[in-house]
């Protein structure tokens, strides 16, 4: 039934002028309103590679994802990890966990290193070397 459906993902945050500036401004990624939608709404789409948008919408009652929202797959986490953290982006640090960090927030344990950070709502985001 929906093998064929360009399905979408979205996520909310509780306070579109915030996402906004954070994922156009400090992540580089294009933001589009929705036509059908008053600006006032709150709801916005990112462009994200591959020709696919996610919804990004405000919720007044909004509660942070517990989990990863959005990977970014980079060729080099090293010079992704120090961009970002030029850009004002803190990256969340696990001590004594099986997901342990180094200083700069990347986990090296096993599979991609992968570094994990949040949206100004708290929604948790990463990027993940792939070679």
């Amino acid at each position: 039934m929906f093998a064929n459906s360009k399905a979408f993902s979205g996520f909310s945050v509780d306070d579109s002028a915030r996402a906004k500036e954070f994922y156009g401004e400090v992540l580089g990624l294009e933001i589009s309103d929705i036509p059908e939608m008053p600006t006032e709404a709150g709801v916005m789409n990112l462009k994200i590679a591959g020709d696919r948008d996610v919804l990004v919408y405000t919720k007044p009652d909004h509660t942070p994802a517990s989990f990863t929202i959005l990977n970014f797959p980079v060729d080099d986490i090293e010079a992704a990890v120090d961009e970002l953290t030029r850009r004002g982006v803190r990256f969340e640090h696990y001590v004594g966990t099986p997901m342990e960090t180094d200083q700069k927030g990347i986990f090296r344990g096993g599979g991609p290193l992968i570094a994990w950070f949040t949206d100004p709502a708290g929604n948790v985001l990463s990027v993940l070397e792939s070679n």
